[in-house]
């Protein structure tokens, strides 16, 4: 045995380790007493916050509003019933804007629905409510001197009753644009004194992209310290979610070789909702899916599947940065990188809850798959899909690993065993709960490997004949439940009061999260969201694929919707058609979603034209079915490259062109007076000359032939937009005459059977030539003779070209 002297030993303290050094020549013979020996121990540790026993203020602003009924009196009653028997006491203070009578109501009514767990003897359950009550008190705070009032009144609790204050709580359970103003006055008047802890809880949103969340933080940061702030992102207290780095910290000898590009396939991180956003629209406008769910909820989960496992997953410090790591090595998203999509009825609810007019369709999605790719020799080339929206089939959120495959088995699946045969899929998924399972779970294929999950907090499941999960039975899975169901904001706070930072969001997290996303936003800001019916109705309108680093649709153009009946139709009331007519695009829709597609059509066929030839050539229609349509692009569509268009007319009645009947009069009306085209790029139909109606003598069929031959290159315009009457004609072609329908003419003269009766149109052979025809139906009736005429014959129909039908 080697014996140091007692000077030899020296230590010193790292943040996350203890390093002792031994040195010098040890007094041993033999060839130790050659050597200088330095030997160093490294006893691995995590600094954690010191925990003060004593009083701890609670204060819960926003107590009486849904959050607060919903989770969070609960959770802090729960968090009594952890930690009141420890040695600590505490004071529970509601706080809202509210006058302190109807406050104190409102919340006595919230503190009614408090549980005790289930193995609680009611009795005991009765005595503790009572103790949480006599402990909880109303407040209003909405000024300066409120605050202070409250700061002088825990300050007197504390020496009153001779406790010593461990630390007080500041839960905002408030609008984020409150922050500033309730941050000012804690820092002014609330702080705790020496010794003791100062925690502040804020709610998401934290910004609305890179610049607001930065300008949130800046603003933060000026009165709280970083340590003593706690964002809650309520998906990191959910069960299944926080079990993840326990779980690969527990299962590394298993998922070492695993857990890398080499064997896994894709990850799924997947939240589904069956509710829409009906009465939460304000809010959804403001932020759609992408804000709401993906930049938070998935993105967190998915840094805790990609990090880097560190030596220690209980050390908030080691974690956090591990998962900062994960953060910046996120491949920059491309406008490929993402779908959208919006229920049907989204639009219609805005507008009734938000009091829009008529004719403003929101592109705020209701739903959005997002491809991602980690830039790490670990994750190099593993697709990660992000998936969640509103109105959806199911209500469930699941993370799932899928393992390569590359076995094949010559025996039918039949006489596979789940816990052999390598046929079978090989995944790892965290059930985070709804579903068909309806609880959280953890899952491992059992040809996998058999996981350990610690006995105390997690139970193995019985198989439930019957159940199915991602096409197989339960039966194919080890499947492990908690052996007690908590609530995330229970958990959370908990973590909170022990001051456990691993479970929230520091500020350089924020910030890296929105400069991954705000590129991506920005670019889908214009974008017009994929329609769908909702529920089980939307059928495969949302299934997406990807290759390399680009997402898209599988299905190529949308599925008809049609309404069903009831004058207030919801997401069940849509039934899924065929999206063609003829072989031609089918686009049905509300008129607004309706006129915002075609709206957007037309101004990429603009911008495309323009940067191939620089004009841009449009034929547009008359009546009152695309009033909308202009009024949409001359207020919407600010990018248009109306320098460089020419609007022609497809059909005019026989009328003064300052006639209210008259086709140029409503495009003059609705569009061209709302934008800047050159008078000269106009071309209004010849119809009166010489002080005369379409007289066959003026020729003037013929004169505006002949402007067409001059300007438009091969008589092919860029875009024809057509209309269809109740009686199923278009331009002023109509079905009793064969009039323009064939021959040489590019304009003709005809015939309406009602007033007026003549008229000038392009004649069928031109309209055919055009590169783009568009056919836009709007009005139940005009749906009816759509559908009508489908048996008969369209000619500018199977070439490719939309019908929009509203």
């Amino acid at each position: 045995m080697c014996l140091f002297p007692q000077d030899s030993l020296s230590t010193m303290s790292a943040p996350s380790s203890l390093l002792v050094c031994l040195s010098r020549v040890p007094r041993c013979p033999g060839v130790w007493g050659m050597l200088t020996v330095t030997m160093c121990v490294v006893f691995l540790g995590c600094p954690q916050a010191q925990e003060l026993q004593g009083h701890v203020s609670v204060i819960l602003l926003g107590a009486t509003g849904d959050l607060a009924k919903k989770y969070l009196w609960q959770g802090l009653f729960q968090l009594f019933l952890d930690e009141a028997g420890k040695g600590h006491s505490f004071s529970f203070h509601g706080a809202a804007l509210t006058a302190p009578k109807q406050g104190q109501e409102l919340m006595a009514k919230a503190l009614e629905s408090l549980s005790c767990p289930r193995d609680m003897a009611p009795s005991r359950c009765a005595e503790l409510q009572a103790q949480f009550l006599r402990l909880s008190r109303y407040r209003q705070l909405k000024t300066a001197e409120d605050y202070q009032a409250l700061g002088r009144d825990i300050e007197a609790q504390v020496q009153q009753e001779g406790l010593r204050e461990a630390g007080r709580m500041f839960y905002f359970s408030v609008p984020p644009f409150a922050y500033a103003d309730i941050a000012r006055n804690i820092n002014s008047s609330c702080r705790p004194g020496p010794g003791a802890w100062l925690r502040v809880v804020l709610e998401k949103p934290f910004g609305h992209d890179h610049l607001s969340a930065q300008q949130l933080a800046t603003e933060l940061g000026s009165f709280f310290q970083e340590e003593e702030m706690y964002r809650v992102d309520h998906y990191l207290g959910k069960q299944a979610v926080a079990q993840i780095l326990p779980f690969r910290d527990q299962n590394r000898r298993a998922l070492d070789s695993l857990w890398n590009r080499h064997h896994v396939e894709r990850v799924e991180i997947i939240m589904k909702e069956t509710v829409d956003a009906e009465g939460r629209t304000s809010f959804y406008e403001e932020y759609g899916v992408i804000r709401d769910t993906l930049q938070n909820h998935l993105t967190e989960i998915l840094t805790l599947v990609a990090m880097e496992l560190p030596a220690n997953v209980s050390c908030s410090e080691a974690v956090l940065r591990h998962k900062l790591q994960a953060f910046r090595a996120l491949r920059r998203l491309q406008r490929g990188s993402a779908v959208v999509g919006q229920y049907q009825t989204y639009s219609e609810q805005v507008r009734r809850e938000l009091r829009k007019p008529a004719g403003s369709p929101s592109l705020t999605p209701t739903f959005a798959g997002v491809l991602v790719h980690v830039d790490n020799l670990r994750w190099e080339g593993v697709p990660f899909i992000l998936m969640s929206g509103k109105a959806l089939d199911e209500r469930v959120g699941y993370v799932r690993v899928l393992f390569k495959n590359q076995a094949f088995c010559a025996q039918s699946e039949k006489h596979w065993a789940p816990a052999q045969s390598r046929c079978l899929p090989r995944q790892i998924i965290f059930y985070i709960g709804h579903g068909e399972l309806g609880h959280p779970a953890v899952l491992v294929s059992r040809n996998l490997f058999r996981p350990f999950l610690p006995a105390q907090s997690w139970r193995e499941v019985e198989d439930r004949p019957g159940l199915q999960l991602f096409g197989r039975p339960l039966s194919d899975f080890y499947a492990f439940s908690p052996v007690k169901e908590r609530d995330a904001y229970s958990i959370l706070l908990s973590h909170i009061f022990h001051a456990r930072k691993e479970s929230f969001v520091p500020t350089e997290h924020l910030l890296a999260s929105w400069v991954f996303w705000t590129p991506l936003l920005e670019s889908l800001a214009r974008e017009v969201p994929r329609l769908y019916p909702g529920g089980a109705d939307s059928g495969r309108l949302l299934d997406f694929e990807f290759s390399g680093s680009h997402l898209s649709f599988s299905l190529g153009q949308p599925e008809q919707l049609v309404p069903g009946p009831g004058s207030t139709p919801r997401p069940s009331d849509f039934q899924v058609l065929g999206a063609k007519y003829r072989e031609s695009p089918l686009i049905s829709a509300w008129p607004d979603e309706l006129i915002s597609k075609l709206a957007s059509d037309i101004e990429a066929a603009a911008v495309q034209a323009v940067r191939r030839v620089g004009t841009f050539h449009l034929a547009l229609s008359g009546g009152s079915s695309p009033i909308a349509l202009f009024q949409q692009l001359a207020s919407g569509h600010y990018g248009f490259p109306w320098a460089h268009t020419h609007l022609w007319l497809v059909d005019e009645r026989c009328v003064p062109l300052s006639d209210p009947e008259s086709n140029f009069q409503g495009l003059q009306a609705h569009l061209l007076q709302h934008v800047r085209v050159p008078y000269y790029n106009i071309h209004p139909m010849p119809v009166n000359l010489h002080q005369r109606l379409c007289a066959e003598e003026d020729r003037g069929a013929q004169a505006y032939a002949s402007e067409i031959s001059a300007l438009v290159t091969n008589c092919s315009f860029d875009l024809v937009l057509l209309g269809m009457g109740t009686d199923g004609h278009t331009a002023s072609l109509f079905p009793q005459s064969p009039t323009g329908l064939d021959g040489e003419q590019l304009v003709v003269l005809t015939e309406s059977p009602s007033r007026p009766h003549q008229r000038m149109s392009l004649s069928l052979p031109l309209i055919n030539r055009a590169k783009k025809v568009a056919v836009l139906v709007m009005g139940r009736t005009k749906r009816d003779i759509t559908l009508l005429v489908s048996a008969s014959f369209l000619p500018w129909c199977g070439r490719g070209d939309p019908i929009f039908l509203g």
